[in-house]
């Protein structure tokens, strides 16, 4: 597998947004950056939660507390790039990623919150950077130089 379909693939985007930007709060991300980032951690995250609901029902306090141990060190460990990867998406769409508050408002807070993270970003060029879906951006015909 070449490198652009490995960062390509469900856990392909999940290791760009942990390990390459575990921390960046600048920039844009796509759509299908966040949605796979979100994906995967679900899928990392709930066999370590399963593990911890059997070992409760089955009052095996060694596996629930290995269950609920492995989910809680896995899901702090990703807090910072859960939040990170979302504030990039705000900034694809040309908002800040203060915006990102808006879901303590009850009700329609997450609501808004959740059409925002599927709508498709800016085509062009914005506060916070280049297209990340395109990043050389599109070539208009007015901009081609005229063959000789």
């Amino acid at each position: 597998m070449n490198e652009i379909q490995q960062k390509n693939n469900l856990f392909g985007w999940w290791k760009k947004v942990v390990f390459e930007n575990y921390a960046n709060f600048k920039g844009r991300a796509r759509r299908a950056e966040y949605w796979n980032f979100t994906l995967a951690n679900v899928i990392l995250l709930i066999p370590f939660y399963v593990l911890g609901i059997i070992g409760a029902a089955y009052n095996s306090s060694v596996m629930a507390g290995l269950g609920f141990l492995g989910y809680g060190v896995g899901a702090l460990g990703t807090i910072l790039p859960s939040l990170a990867v979302c504030v990039r998406r705000l900034h694809d769409l040309n908002k800040s990623g203060w915006y990102y508050f808006i879901c303590l408002i009850p009700l329609v807070g997450p609501i808004i919150l959740l059409v925002w993270l599927f709508t498709d970003g800016n085509r062009f060029v914005n506060e916070y950077g280049e297209d990340p879906k395109n990043p050389a951006g599109p070539v208009f015909d007015f901009e081609q130089q005229p063959a000789s």
